[in-house]
């Protein structure tokens, strides 16, 4: 008999032998429930946390597929304290339900009415009930069911949403598959999601997120409102949707910055929602200016908290949400959960890869060392300030140089963060750049020009982190990033993941500078990574010839 893998132990953590033949299995069927804290070269720690088992539960897992997960892989018996823990904790997902009465009236409900009482005792919950109808029932607010559920995550009863939705008004679109045909993958995701009600679709980058919203709304055929990140993102779910599907120029609308249309199909950035002008949200109104049937949110991992606030009372439409990662560094995957719905679906990355429908991607950690007055410098530098003397280094830039000879021709990305850095690395390799100051017709016609080969190095910032479509881009040269952003990591591999025509790999480079922040950072970006069986392999500046 085989000894597994993995190391389950009382705190809840449970130690991954990355070596073992079975390791990529059980890294695979524990991303349903765990998350992954560390990841150094041998031993991976998950952690199996609340939020993973409700999120679990939701997706139609119950407590023996965790448990038999962790019977599968482990070297040593599973702690009892561990197997009761995670039973309870999933047994508790549902026990209160949110539901409508005959009347229409929203009713908050249990089987059990200590559960019940205890709940409603919550100072908190207390303002948002409006009485108790019996010994198994309390009336909620009308205004009150996002707000509901959030607290019930805190208190650790997660509600099951079974109020209902509005359809919203009619609008026919259908799919127009004529010369493409949409993957098995994206149509089980949007069959999950529609199943749930609401929730999240998690996919790689590359994978077709746009696809899937575009079904899902084929599904609904209502009013939908789309929510992304920029006005460039925006510009490019319109042309996916007038390729996809049977909309019209007419049908959609943008409502950006610059233009406000309000159409049958409209897509709005986050920055517009969340302007204020006498201290007040100017276009919240938009949430209302159509009927909507369905809210899909792309990139749900980056909602601004404002968004989290106006969706509180958008859950009588359907939502969807999009993302490569549920990590967020603020630690608000419970806002996600209880107000957007928990994921539905979740496609690790070397699945889909194995398909043929993203990249295989190798991926490098490059050790720099500072010079002397630098490394100087970085010593008495404070705290705050020690990352950007790393990070920003003139060093990198002649190994950024030897690394574009070493992939000369290839559609290149240099990655950073700082602005002052960006140009330096720009005007030091003559190449174009684009930044948050860069003007959107700009951007759009340096992507274009990208994207058709009349230039193929780009220095970019973080605003290419997310939801920007360059299908060849086959190298990326991170410089500096946001600290030590798990999801950012993961957004710029995604920049590469897209198949390419002569089937070339992708390959993403980090340079580090050794013995600083940099390389302290570095290592917690590479964790969701590693989750979805990534490596990096270390190599020294100076062996790069």
């Amino acid at each position: 008999m085989t000894v597994g893998p993995l190391i389950v132990q009382s705190d809840k953590t449970a130690l991954l032998e990355v070596d073992h033949p079975q390791a990529a299995d059980a890294r695979h069927d524990l991303a349903v429930f765990a998350e992954l804290e560390r990841a150094p070269e041998h031993i991976h720690t998950y952690r199996i946390t609340k939020l993973g088992l409700w999120n679990a539960r939701a997706a139609g897992h119950d407590a023996d597929f965790v448990l038999g997960v962790l019977d599968r892989y482990a070297k040593f018996a599973v702690p009892t304290s561990v197997r009761t823990d995670i039973t309870e904790t999933m047994n508790r997902y549902g026990r209160l339900v949110i539901k409508r009465s005959p009347d229409g009236e929203l009713e908050l409900v249990s089987d059990s009415p200590a559960i019940l009482l205890e709940a409603s005792r919550h100072k908190k919950m207390a303002d948002l009930l409006g009485g108790r109808i019996s010994e198994t029932a309390f009336r909620i607010q009308d205004w009150a069911r996002g707000a509901v559920k959030q607290e019930l995550l805190k208190l650790g009863w997660p509600a099951e949403d079974l109020a209902g939705y509005t359809e919203g008004t009619p609008h026919e679109i259908t799919l127009n598959e004529s010369n493409w045909s949409i993957r098995g993958y994206q149509r089980q995701a949007v069959e999950k999601f529609w199943d749930g009600g609401s929730g999240v679709v998690v996919l790689p980058c590359g994978a077709g997120k746009t696809i899937v919203g575009a079904t899902a709304m084929t599904v609904a055929k209502t009013n939908t409102l789309i929510l992304v990140t920029n006005t460039v993102s925006a510009r490019q779910w319109k042309a996916e949707l007038l390729k996809r599907t049977s909309l019209t120029e007419e049908e959609i609308g943008e409502y950006s910055g610059s233009i406000k249309e309000v159409r049958p199909v409209t897509i709005a950035t986050y920055q517009i929602l969340t302007t204020k002008r006498k201290n007040e949200y100017s276009h919240l109104a938009l949430l209302d200016a159509n009927d909507w049937g369905l809210v899909i949110y792309d990139e749900v991992h980056l909602l601004p908290a404002p968004i989290f606030k106006m969706t509180a009372d958008l859950q009588a439409r359907r939502r969807l949400g999009l993302t490569a990662t549920l990590v967020r560094e603020d630690g608000k995957e419970g806002d996600v959960f209880s107000l957007i719905g928990p994921k539905r679906f979740d496609a690790p990355w070397k699945e889909i890869e194995a398909q043929g429908y993203i990249a295989p991607a190798e991926c490098f950690e490059v050790r720099i060392d500072l010079l002397d007055d630098e490394r100087l410098d970085y010593a008495m530098a404070s705290q705050d300030d020690r990352y950007r003397i790393a990070a920003t280094s003139p060093v990198k830039i002649p190994i950024i140089q030897k690394l574009m000879q070493q992939h000369v021709g290839e559609p290149t990305l240099i990655i950073g963060q700082y602005l002052d850095q960006i140009h330096t690395v720009a005007d030091a390799l003559q190449v174009p750049f684009i930044t948050g100051e860069t003007p959107v017709d700009e951007r759009e016609v340096l992507f274009d020009d990208f994207r058709q080969g009349r230039i193929t190095t780009l220095v970019v910032s973080k605003v290419a982190n997310f939801s920007i479509d360059l299908p060849e881009a086959s190298v990326a040269i991170q410089i500096s990033g946001s600290y030590g952003s798990r999801q950012e990591e993961a957004q710029r591999l995604g920049r590469l993941l897209r198949p390419k025509a002569d089937q070339r790999k992708a390959t993403f480079y980090t340079l580090i500078a050794r013995d600083t922040v940099d390389q302290d950072f570095a290592q917690n970006r590479q964790r969701f990574l590693a989750e979805q069986g990534y490596s990096y392999q270390i190599i020294d500046a100076d062996t790069i010839n």
